[in-house]
């Protein structure tokens, strides 16, 4: 294994001799591995090591138990050490995030301050050709955008130096047989056992089903991720003298006014890339729950009349006016007018301000599924409808309850966030009823009975999905 990583390391240059290496390293079998081949690899390329060590607190005495194993390896292999601890349940409660997301992030922000600590030229990571597999397969099944299939970089720009990931090229496989020959024991995480998330259920159950069908699908993914990678590369290129000629940017408020019809010269995949490479020099940071909703809006606003405006994350808005589409950051006076109503026309479709996108029809059958869908006979409201935000008192009847209860009470028994239920959506008649707070509850009014009626309203609210 120690060949072909080092061969890898060369072919991508990964590393440079003399250079400062941090190894994130947890005592599992991937970093234990990782840090036993880069001593190997210490003299030939007169590296200088340091060990990091994060203690996230998730496992009690064990997380402290998997720092110290750590801190007693480096002692005997004479490599340098560092560690810290974190604090993961109070971060993600503050943030309101997930416990994995907390974690890599509190992580990832101690490495960025070592690498600064110890004017370090990498930081090492074990991921491997199994969590490239894995990473593929969850992006394709979270976004609709080509990009995905890059997976994990082997090398990305991180902290004045680089972020690099030698055992891409080698399986998980491959490296508990490296820890065995060189009898490296190292610790395990209980939890990685575990099938609650989603990486973990395609590693247990996905990846296995895989190998069976292709013992080299590590390989196979592997290559896959390096070519898309490179097309990537050279559609961003393109992509960059597309908006040189259709773009023009001002920092002062921070916007962008592309001119359609010179934007309409090249192929919608450029125009595609494009669009991207906008979005990335405006936000800076793209935004997670930019979607390829968003994407197609930008795309088919080149068409739409005058005057057409969609909203994206963040409060970035994008205008259409004749010729031109202008992308600017609502002012904080506009933010404060949070609220919207909207015209639902039937059949149609109506994209909302947090990115989401409701659809209605008129069908002969439905079945009611879920809260992401509302069906209701088409005598028991009157047109038109409307999408709009909550009002003071806005009550709705319950499906399934007696009587009708206010939408603030909903709000707090769903807990949802009071800066969402300002912006969340409500379905009401041309009355005013409340037909339907979507993702959340239905009123009383859906009901499917084919002896009654023939024809149905049937509405479904489209969530943002992740690019």
């Amino acid at each position: 294994m120690r060949r072909v990583v080092e061969s890898f390391v060369k072919k991508h240059q990964l590393l440079h001799k003399g250079a400062t290496v941090l190894i994130g390293v947890s005592g599992g079998p991937d970093s234990m591995a990782l840090l036993h081949l880069l001593k190997a690899l210490e003299e030939t390329w007169q590296l200088r090591l340091v060990a990091l060590s994060v203690d996230h607190g998730l496992r009690g005495e064990q997380s402290k138990q998997d720092v110290a194993y750590v801190r007693e390896v480096c002692q005997k292999w004479h490599i340098e050490f560092n560690e810290t601890s974190v604090d993961v349940h109070t971060y993600k409660g503050k943030e309101g995030k997930g416990t994995q997301l907390a974690a890599r992030e509190l992580r990832y922000d101690y490495f960025q301050k070592q690498m600064e600590v110890w004017d370090a030229d990498y930081l090492a990571l074990g991921h491997h050709g199994d969590d490239q597999v894995e990473t593929v397969l969850m992006r394709l099944a979270q976004r609709a955008d080509p990009a995905s299939l890059t997976g994990i970089p082997m090398k990305r720009p991180f902290a004045g130096g680089w972020i690099i990931r030698p055992f891409l090229c080698v399986d998980k496989e491959d490296i508990e047989t490296y820890c065995q020959r060189n009898h490296i024991e190292p610790r395990r995480d209980p939890s990685n056992e575990e099938d609650v998330y989603t990486r973990n259920y395609l590693r247990i159950h996905v990846l296995p089903f895989l190998k069976r069908i292709n013992p080299s699908v590590s390989d196979t993914i592997h290559k896959l991720t390096e070519r898309v990678a490179q097309d990537d590369q050279y559609m961003n290129g393109e992509a960059k003298k597309v908006v040189s000629k259709t773009a023009f940017f001002e920092k002062e408020p921070l916007c962008c006014t592309v001119y359609i019809e010179k934007m309409r010269e090249f192929p919608i995949a450029l125009q595609r890339s494009a669009y991207h490479l906008i979005l990335n020099y405006l936000y800076r940071s793209v935004p997670k729950d930019l979607s390829y909703i968003q994407e197609d809006q930008l795309i088919k606003l080149m068409d739409n009349k005058p005057n057409k405006t969609i909203h994206l994350p963040n409060d970035l808005v994008v205008e259409k006016s004749y010729d031109k589409m202008i992308f600017s950051f609502q002012s904080q006076d506009k933010k404060e007018q949070k609220s919207y109503s909207f015209h639902f026309q039937i059949p149609g479709e109506v994209f909302l301000p947090n990115g989401s996108m409701m659809k209605g029809k008129i069908v002969g059958k439905a079945i009611p599924e879920g809260n992401d869908t509302f069906v209701c006979h088409l005598d028991s409201i009157t047109f038109p409808l409307y999408i709009r935000t909550r009002k003071p008192g806005d009550r709705m009847r319950i499906k399934g309850l007696n009587g009708s209860r206010k939408l603030k009470d909903i709000f707090i028994d769903e807990k949802i966030p009071l800066a969402e239920r300002d912006i969340w959506p409500v379905v009401t008649d041309a009355k005013g009823t409340v037909l339907w707070l979507p993702g959340l509850r239905k009123s009383s009014l859906e009901r499917v009975d084919d002896s009654l009626s023939t024809e149905y309203l049937q509405l479904e609210y489209v969530r943002n999905s992740s690019m």
